[in-house]
């Protein structure tokens, strides 16, 4: 794989630098779960944007050497849009933004996320609660296309789509590679459509079907582990399609990993990611 064979006089900032935008009073650990696996997965830097007054207990629980940077928070501890301007005076300084993990469900979060969607320039992966500020929204992704570097890349699971559509999640199961295909065409993004065999759809009409995985990575955190990955895998330079692609197979490998030692029933997310170095190292 491209990422195993770096430059002897390669430097942190070579490998990118992250701004991961999650967390609230009530999702602190999914915040965590993904700077973690972005780290694990050859991040050159990561920085937490979270509400002010999670940043001391997320001090005490992140990794070392993740950073944080403390925002303006709700009354019910989600990040406010009132951290607008600093949250892009920071953009400048990074080169791939995380929006979602853990956010919650908050109309001054949403319209804070759906203020950076429209104007933001930086490779952008948009996962959980910043896919839910997009419903009824989805013009966005049209309307900033061009602006990006890369295309924008939305991590959906079947009722996350089913809710940006405005259908059903059957109709979503029943036709998966159609539904992520025509997504992703439409609105010139990458879907990352999980689940059995994840899809992954862009918007030139390739399709790859992942083949790693377990059902005992159907567990709280899960998918926060997986956005990290992917960001990570944008910041050290592969494209869109190919960072999405390869960050989906490492998550499975790495999670029918953690299954072997575990057991499916009792694995959980961090299991998948002390399980991501073994992984990229079998894959070498």
């Amino acid at each position: 794989m491209q990422l195993l064979r770096r430059n002897p006089k390669s430097h942190k900032g070579d490998f990118g630098h992250l701004f991961i935008l999650a967390g609230s009073a009530k999702f602190s650990g999914a915040a965590v779960l993904c700077a973690e696996a972005a780290m694990r997965s050859g991040a050159g830097l990561v920085t937490l944007g979270i509400p002010k007054s999670l940043n001391n207990a997320i001090i005490k629980i992140k990794p070392k050497e993740v950073m944080t940077l403390p925002l303006p928070q709700t009354q019910e501890g989600t990040l406010s849009l009132a951290g607008l301007r600093k949250i892009k005076d920071f953009l400048k300084e990074i080169d791939v933004a995380v929006l979602g993990p853990g956010l919650g469900k908050n109309n001054s979060t949403y319209n804070l996320i759906l203020k950076l969607l429209s104007k933001i320039s930086r490779m952008t992966v948009i996962d959980a609660d910043g896919l839910n500020a997009l419903v009824g929204h989805l013009k966005i992704l049209r309307d900033n296309a061009e602006v990006r570097k890369q295309p924008a890349i939305l991590t959906p699971h079947p009722g996350e789509m089913a809710r940006l559509l405005g259908i059903s999640i059957n109709k979503v199961q029943a036709k998966r590679k159609e539904i992520a295909r025509r997504f992703a065409k439409y609105y010139n993004c990458i879907v990352v459509l999980k689940g059995h065999k994840t899809i992954v759809a862009d918007s030139h009409g390739k399709i790859y079907a992942n083949n790693t995985g377990n059902p005992g990575m159907a567990t709280a955190g899960s998918g926060d582990v997986l956005t990290g990955i992917i960001g990570a895998f944008l910041g050290q330079g592969l494209s869109a399609f190919s960072a999405t692609k390869y960050a989906v197979y490492l998550h499975g490998f790495a999670g029918d990993l953690a299954a072997k030692e575990k057991t499916q029933l009792g694995m959980i997310a961090s299991d998948i990611i002390a399980k991501i170095p073994e992984a990229i190292k079998k894959m070498s």
